[in-house]
């Protein structure tokens, strides 16, 4: 049976070392962790859990907080998060906070009883806007905490700039030659934390006013995020012979999906005939062949979880808490073109 001492002999070290080694402590060089890895791995060793948190005072469990399952952002947010976690030898337990607006009684619950149960060494809190009294309950636990989608005070935070992106996303068509661009947006229900959809319909706006174009709000659409939202609204808009877009910018790639899906069943080329771009970098786009602006929602969650980890790890403690941007590139493939009027000319 491999115990801790062979682990130890077979490394050249002490116990003491393969605990702190194995516990991903920052006083182990990283050749000796690699040695002590490499050690437990040949003898089949695995610490337990229960005698590593009564020795450490960790779970050597994450916390992560998310307001949606069913969305291909946070399944890949939360895929990036948990491949980063689980190579540095940490579990993840996830908390679900979906429609709290009608049950609140759940997100309250989270922050008076799951997290005080004291079950995860840290949080990773994706796309919430937490008051101050979370906070406040989150900080007085003593645990380090990683926050995705927007600034909170006194915790490391990971965002992307919406605003630019749209406004690149956008520029990209007005830089085509189109004026007439429509913008499918969230509805007022995805707008609660950190404003995403009025940021990236600011963008929007901001490349239209930069070409002399005034914003109209009847080119304004609400959608839910999903391909059937996307492919409604598309609808919506193209029948309407008073709009008649040239381009459609939708503020996500499962709308921009809907969107080329609503065009195609209404007899329009797209791009001959409609052009559209979309914001996320979805597995689907390259299959549509879709234009977009590519978030990186993998390595989102990845980068959270390492700054996480360096947090636990006590390496950024000098550094103090700050927001770091995330990258995000325009990624052109065949759903955009010239607008039709110009390629008759």
């Amino acid at each position: 049976m491999a115990t801790i001492q062979r682990v130890a002999e077979l490394a050249g070290v002490s116990t003491a070392t393969v605990s702190r080694a194995l516990a991903g402590k920052s006083t182990v060089s990283a050749a000796t962790r690699q040695r002590v890895e490499d050690a437990a791995r040949q003898l089949g060793y695995v610490a337990s859990a229960t005698a590593s948190s009564l020795a450490s005072g960790r779970t050597r469990n994450v916390g992560m907080v998310m307001p949606f399952l069913g969305s291909w952002y946070y399944a890949s947010v939360l895929k990036g998060a948990h491949r980063a976690l689980a190579d540095a030898g940490y579990d993840l337990t996830l908390y679900h906070l979906e429609d709290t607006t009608r049950h609140p009684r759940r997100r309250q619950r989270l922050f008076e009883e799951f997290l005080m149960r004291k079950r995860v060494d840290a949080f990773i809190a994706v796309s919430l806007e937490l008051t101050a009294e979370e906070l406040t309950r989150i900080h007085d636990l003593g645990k380090p905490m990683v926050g995705l989608g927007g600034p909170l005070e006194d915790v490391t935070t990971l965002s992307i700039d919406d605003r630019a992106v749209a406004e690149l996303a956008t520029s990209h068509l007005t830089s085509l030659g189109h004026r007439r661009i429509a913008y499918i947006g969230g509805s007022e229900g995805f707008d609660l934390d950190f404003h995403m959809p009025a940021h990236r319909r600011q963008g929007y706006e901001d490349a239209l006013i930069a070409v002399g174009v005034t914003p109209d709000p009847a080119m304004r659409l609400a959608a839910d995020f999903t391909i059937q939202g996307g492919h409604q609204a598309t609808l919506q808009i193209l029948g309407d012979p008073r709009l008649r877009p040239t381009a459609i910018f939708a503020a996500s790639d499962e709308m921009a999906i809907g969107a080329v899906l609503a065009a195609r069943s209404l007899g329009l080329r797209v791009p001959e005939d409609l052009s559209v771009v979309g914001i996320d970098g979805h597995e689907l786009g390259a299959f549509f062949e879709l234009t977009t602006v590519d978030q990186h929602p993998v390595e989102q969650g990845r980068l959270a979880a390492l700054a996480l980890l360096a947090e636990l790890r006590q390496d950024t403690a000098a550094e103090g808490h700050a927001n770091r941007a995330l990258p995000y590139n325009l990624h052109v493939r065949k759903s955009t073109a010239v607008p039709p009027v110009r390629r008759r000319d």
